[in-house]
This record gives C-alpha cells, sequence and structure tokens, in this order.
C-alpha cells in the first residue's frame, strides 16, 4: 500500500472569527507552564486586542526577556507596564528583579517595598518577589526567600502560587515525586491554575503517560476553552503513542485562534500516521489555499492524496510540483517518506532515470536507509536492468539490520536474472552474477529448510550454467527435491507457476529418456494446476507408453 467533508480556506477563517477571548491571559498561561516562547508569541500578538491588560503583558514579557539574559529589554516591557498602569505592582518587582542580578539588593528592596505599598497582604505578590530572589541567586537570598514564603502563608496558606514555586524548586533539585505533590496541592486549591495541572502532567508525560492523560483531561474538564489545555492534552495522547487520540484533540486545539501555526504541521502529522487520509488531505489543502507557499502542508497534501486510490491520477504532477519545491529552495526539506512516494511515482510513469536520480539524492543524505537501496533496485527493474537491479539491492541487504529469508530470494532472483542478463555479452560477470544467486538462494535455505524455493534456484543456475547438451539434466536432481518439498507443504497451487516450470522440465526429461510413463505423471501434475490449457492436454494424450 502507498502511503482522503470538504474544507477551504474558510475552515481557517471560521476559527480565526471564533468567539474565545484573545487577550494577554493565553500568554500568561503559556509563561506560567513553562513556555516561554510560546507564551512570548502570544503576548506579543495579542497586545492590542480588546481586553488585555497591557500591564500584565509587558510584565510577563519582561520576565521572559530577563530570563532569556536581556535585561535592557526586560526593562523597557517593565518600564512600558507601568505606564500602562502605575498601580500594578508587579512591574516593580520585575524592575527589583533586574536590580537583584546587578547585585544592588538595596534598589530592589525599595521597588520591593513601593510594590507591597500598591497591592496589601497579597499572597502572589510575595511569592512573586521570592521569585525574583531566587532567580537572582537562590543560596545568597535563602533568607529572603523563606521570609516572602512565610509572609504568603500567612496572608493566604490555600494560594496555589506558594505551591506552585515550592514545586519549581524541588523540580529545580530533581526532586521530582515532591514537585508532583506540590503541583497536585495547588490545582487542589485553585482549579484555575492551569499551570499546575500542565507543570504535573509534564512531569510524567514520558515516564507514565496516562498520569499525565488523567490530569490533563480533569484541567480540559474544566477549562475547555483554553489553548494551553487543548495543546498539552493533544500532546500527551501524542507522546503515549495514541495517534488517533492525539489527531482528535489537535483537531480541537487547531479551530482555537491561540494555537500555533507549527502546530498545524503536527495536526497534519497526525491525521497522515493515523491513517485519516481524506482528512488529512482536505486539512493540508485547507492550509495551502491559506498559504500556497506552506512546503510542509504541501507533502502532507501528497502524502495522503498517496493513499487514496481514486486520486491516483492527480499523484504524478503532484509528485513533480513537491520535488521541484524542495529542490528550489534548500530549507525544504525531505523526509524519508517523501523521497519514496515521489520516486514511485516517476517509476510507476516510467520515469525510472527520475526515480532514481530522487533516490540517490535521498542516498546521499541518508546512505544508511535500506529502503532508498530497494527503491532503487525497483527502478533498474523497470529498466531491465537487472545486474544494477542486484549491484543496488545488496546496498538493501548490507543496511537491513536483520535481513529475512524474503530479503534473500529477492537478491537470488535479481541476481540469478542478472547472470541470465549477461550470459552472452559478458561470461564473466554472468558467472559472478549465478554465484551470488546461489549464495543468497543457500542463506534461504538455511532459514527456511523445508521451502522449496532455495532448491529450485539451484536446479534454474545450474540448468543455465550446463553446457548445451547437458541443459536437458542439469536440474533433475535440484527439482526433484524441490517438487517433493513444494507437494509436502501443500502449497503447490499457491506457487503454480514455479511448480509447472518443473513439472514440465521434468516431463521433458523423462520424455528425453523415453520413460513415457514417469514423464506424463509430471505433465498431468502441470495439467492439473492448468486444466483449461488444452493445447497441453492433446499433448499428453497423444504420448504413446
Amino acid at each position: 500500500m502507498k502511503f482522503r467533508f470538504i474544507l477551504t480556506a474558510a475552515f481557517l477563517a471560521g476559527a480565526a472569527l471564533s468567539t474565545l477571548a484573545q487577550t494577554h491571559k493565553e500568554g500568561e498561561e503559556y509563561y506560567k507552564a513553562d513556555q516561554l516562547s510560546n507564551a512570548k508569541e502570544l503576548l506579543l500578538r495579542n497586545m492590542n486586542n480588546s481586553g488585555t491588560d497591557k500591564a500584565k503583558a509587558n510584565y510577563y514579557l519582561g520576565l521572559i526577556a530577563l530570563s532569556e539574559g536581556n535585561q535592557e529589554e526586560a526593562a523597557k516591557y517593565f518600564n512600558e507596564g507601568k505606564q500602562a498602569n502605575p498601580d500594578f505592582a508587579f512591574n516593580y518587582v520585575g524592575l527589583g528583579g533586574i536590580d537583584l542580578k546587578k547585585n544592588d539588593k538595596k534598589g530592589a528592596e525599595e521597588l520591593f517595598k513601593q510594590a507591597e505599598k500598591l497591592v496589601k497582604k497579597s499572597a502572589p505578590l510575595q511569592i512573586a518577589i521570592a521569585r525574583a530572589y531566587y532567580e537572582a541567586d537562590p543560596v545568597a537570598y535563602q533568607k529572603e526567600i523563606d521570609k516572602r514564603l512565610e509572609k504568603a502563608r500567612k496572608i493566604d496558606m490555600k494560594d496555589a502560587d506558594i505551591y506552585l514555586f515550592e514545586g519549581d524548586v524541588k523540580k529545580d533539585a530533581k526532586d521530582f515525586g515532591g514537585a508532583a505533590a506540590k503541583y497536585e496541592m495547588a490545582a487542589n486549591y485553585n482549579q484555575d491554575a492551569i499551570e499546575a495541572y500542565v507543570k504535573y502532567a509534564n512531569l510524567f508525560t514520558m515516564v507514565n503517560p496516562q498520569f499525565a492523560i488523567d490530569m490533563l483531561n480533569k484541567l480540559l474538564a474544566l477549562n475547555p476553552n483554553s489553548a494551553l489545555a487543548q495543546r498539552e492534552i493533544a500532546n500527551a495522547y501524542y507522546n503515549a503513542g495514541q495517534f488517533a487520540e492525539a489527531a482528535t484533540q489537535y483537531g480541537n486545539y487547531v479551530k482555537n485562534p491561540n494555537h500555533f501555526k507549527q502546530d498545524e504541521d503536527r495536526y497534519a502529522f497526525l491525521l497522515f500516521y493515523g491513517g485519516d487520509y481524506q482528512k488529512g488531505y482536505d486539512y493540508s489543502t485547507a492550509l495551502l489555499q491559506a498559504n500556497p507557499s506552506n512546503f510542509t502542508a504541501q507533502r502532507y497534501q501528497f502524502m495522503n492524496a498517496a493513499q487514496i486510490k481514486e486520486m491516483s491520477d492527480k499523484l504524478l504532477p503532484m509528485a513533480e510540483a513537491l520535488y521541484s519545491a524542495h529542490k528550489a529552495n534548500k530549507d525544504n526539506k525531505f523526509a524519508p517518506i517523501d523521497y519514496i512516494l515521489i520516486a514511485q511515482e516517476f517509476n510507476s510513469a516510467e520515469r525510472p532515470q527520475e526515480a532514481q536520480a530522487v533516490l540517490e539524492e535521498a542516498i546521499a543524505e541518508d546512505p544508511k536507509n535500506p529502503e532508498f537501496y530497494k527503491q532503487l533496485a525497483m527502478t533498474y527493474v523497470e529498466e531491465n536492468n537487472l545486474s544494477k537491479a542486484s549491484d543496488t539491492y545488496e546496498g538493501f541487504i548490507a543496511n537491513s539490520e536483520k535481513p529475512g529469508y524474503n530479503d534473500f530470494i529477492q537478491q537470488a532472483t535479481f541476481a540469478f536474472y542478472a547472470g541470465v542478463e549477461n550470459k552472452t555479452k559478458d561470461p564473466a560477470a554472468a558467472e559472478k552474477y549465478y554465484g551470488i544467486a546461489k549464495d543468497y538462494a543457500t542463506k534461504a535455505h538455511e532459514i527456511l529448510p523445508d521451502n522449496y524455493k532455495p532448491i529450485k534456484f539451484d536446479g534454474d543456475i545450474a540448468m543455465q550454467k550446463a553446457a548445451e547438451d547437458q541443459v536437458a539434466s542439469a536440474a533433475v536432481p535440484f527439482y526433484t527435491e524441490a517438487i517433493k518439498l513444494l507437494e509436502a507443504s501443500e502449497n503447490r497451487a499457491r506457487y503454480s507457476n514455479d511448480a509447472k516450470v518443473m513439472y514440465n522440465y521434468m516431463g521433458n526429461y523423462y520424455l528425453d529418456q523415453k520413460d513415457v510413463a514417469k514423464a506424463k505423471e509430471y505433465f498431468n501434475k502441470y495439467l492439473e494446476l492448468d486444466p483449461q490449457n488444452e493445447a497441453y492436454r492433446k499433448f499428453v494424450e497423444g504420448l504413446k507408453e
């Protein structure tokens, strides 16, 4: 099998018209969940939207800049936040954090005092100050951190920020069990603390995916419109290898206006690898309509189309366009499946040399991938160049982790016909290929000693190598044994072509030996497999014992 309701650009436009609010809140959620680059993208994207608190948005942008070591940019954001709302206390904490990093503890404490004057008895503010000390130097400022934690508990010991901070400290110390307990406490005290569920789930997503899934399902039930919740549950299913469920969750997530463009690619990936080819094709097509230069969407459109029988007549131009886009831009990278599917289309269109160029590029890119050699060998078969096919297939076997019976039989077949191909024009090459065919037939026989096929190869090779006056008898001992094995396996009808070749040969051999009865025995076995062959039947009936 190759690796199909219609969505249009209106799908994406419709998502953008969602009634979900797009404010600073989404970026804040991502920041608190330690996904800083995603947080920054959303905060900037939604900065001028109605409902965005610019003081808060700038505060989180400042914290992100500070974490990146860019104190100048951080100060810019904190000051812009102050200008937007001088009474928002947290931007003073942010500026104090910059002073701490500059070893100006006195200046920082003055700013912290200004913040406390603006917001009395706020546990989240005390934790923000504790974090500023912690980010500056957790050892040197341990006393100050403990003091702020104590203040926060006295104000509200059930405030989720306390336990989120303590969980982060434990996580940094590699105490993952202790961190999970703290995050769970934060979620229990405040069901709206989305970051608590996410941080908890992230501790388990690789080691116990079901723990992560269970926690995130709780979060999604409480916050069904949260882009972060939708994205995290989709990723949890993905990490658990539950691709069909991951695709369903991503399908919900990409309709959220706060989704990330790069996640559209993963959704397309999941639809393909989850086997939902029509939906994958439709979704990729919609992405392409929205952005014709979306190379990833173009790849998945072709990949999915290649699985849809009804689209077979459209595949070649799609393959041509995709390969052209790949060659036109060095950043348009292929995965192995791209090379293979495109080469298959060129080969099917009887353009084997173009298929070879694609696969040779693939091998140059990844010389250890056995499938490239296998596909390349088939292009040489299309050209009736069995010598090249055999030479190339060696690369498949050499790079396969554990080649098996069918692989050895395939190479024995290629090499045998390469020998036949060279029999007249290059006897030395023919001898080489016959030797290769015999070697691989022997390897196949060692794996399945009761299978007739390797023994038949011995007979085929012996017949090709025999002198002209010995051809009629050269294969007899091998075919005799192969026939016994084939008949004992009760697979004679399944391999009727091979059986008929051997029956006909053996019948003619005994006919030459004047043993008509024995000859008719083999000829009649042939007729059992081909009862409609009247000419053959008349021939056999005409034999006189």
